[in-house]
């Protein structure tokens, strides 16, 4: 592994589904556990992370319930969820001797600080890892777009995108044997393509700002280390 990163900051997007591991909703204490673990040895490695954490894994759980719900309080109901997400990450972390802060678009102080910019760079200048929860604070608006937002006002060097699978492809390969895999893309490309590895808010504001994504699978160990270190295996779209 090369001492120096290629990325010395990033940030790192997670899905809710990414921590539920075999269950069908809620949190797996062994996959968080091995995801906190990854991203520890990426923070040790000296390199300033962030992450914004889904909400898939606890939404689609009252899902159901939410039925009938009207799209922008259900929305918030999701933004919610993001943020049990982000305290059970930061709890774990902190176990494991990583500092961390968890900062939400939707003000909590009981609970978290409250989002603002300049206190989050601080933070990571300090060595703090920060998580972003409750996406943009704002309805209509996925954690993808929160993610390629907050890789923006934080100055990242990459946004990375923790999925399910080890890159970009054109159809889901879980589903379809002939589904093609990309190893770059443009901004432009995913757009006209109408791939679905992030909305079309978060490629246009990535775009724009001239921010890097990488697609990679979370679930191959060390997986993250490698494509922060630029090896392993991941789409990149710039």
């Amino acid at each position: 592994m090369p001492a120096k990163p290629k990325y010395p900051r990033i940030l790192l997007k997670l899905s809710g589904e990414a921590l539920m591991g075999d269950r069908e909703y809620g949190l797996d204490p062994q996959t968080v556990e091995r995801i906190c673990g990854e991203i520890k040895n990426v923070y040790d490695m000296g390199v300033e992370v962030c992450l914004v954490i889904g909400a898939g894994n606890i939404f689609r759980g009252v899902s159901a319930a939410a039925k009938g719900v009207e799209r922008t309080s259900a929305d918030y109901m999701g933004m919610l969820a993001t943020v049990i997400n982000s305290l059970a990450v930061q709890s774990k972390l902190e176990s494991m001797g990583v500092q961390t802060r968890v900062q939400s678009a939707i003000p909590m102080a009981t609970v978290c600080e409250p989002y603002i910019r300049r206190r989050a760079v601080r933070h990571m200048e300090k060595g703090r890892l920060v998580i972003f929860a409750a996406g943009t604070g704002n309805p209509f608006f996925t954690t993808d777009t929160a993610a390629a937002l907050r890789a923006v006002e934080m100055n990242c060097d990459a946004l990375l995108k923790g999925t399910q699978v080890d890159g970009v492809y054109d159809a889901d390969p879980k589903k379809s044997k002939n589904a093609k895999r990309f190893d770059k893309l443009t901004y432009q490309e995913v757009l006209t393509k109408d791939l679905k590895v992030m909305d079309a808010s978060a490629i246009a504001l990535a775009r724009e700002n001239e921010v890097p994504i990488l697609v990679f699978s979370i679930h191959n160990p060390g997986g993250l280390a490698d494509v922060v270190s630029g090896g392993g295996t991941f789409t990149t779209i710039n």
